[in-house]
């Protein structure tokens, strides 16, 4: 399962970039979606995207505290997305995770469990 959350804002984003955040649901900043097999456009989407948001493989333990923290149900089924709080302590930077090994944005791999746990 992976999970993406949205970063950036937007303010100054191309309108290719907005209208890939929005076909995958994160319409607003802190927002969440967990794909529990992405398809291949999926995968594209969040590659092109990969400057605005964060993403990585989710664990069972958080995804499961993730939906009974932030999970609502409408007309019996579950959202298919999550609005998460800004993180706690903060974002230290918002360069890529992989050039600094500081930054939230892009592939983080496991450590996005981290995140969401302090975003709930």
């Amino acid at each position: 399962m992976i999970c993406i959350i949205r970063i950036v804002g937007e303010t100054g984003l191309d309108k290719k970039i907005k209208e890939t955040l929005d076909r995958l649901r994160l319409k607003k900043k802190y927002s969440c979606v967990v794909l529990e097999a992405p398809n291949d456009s999926q995968l594209g989407m969040i590659k092109l995207a990969s400057d605005f948001i964060a993403f990585g493989e989710i664990s069972d333990e958080t995804y499961k505290k993730l939906i009974e923290e932030r999970g609502k149900k409408v007309a019996g089924k579950l959202k298919p997305f999550f609005r998460l709080h800004p993180p706690r302590k903060g974002i230290d930077s918002k360069k890529h995770f992989g050039e600094t090994k500081k930054g939230v944005l892009g592939n983080n791999g496991e450590k996005i469990n981290n995140l969401v746990e302090r975003m709930l």
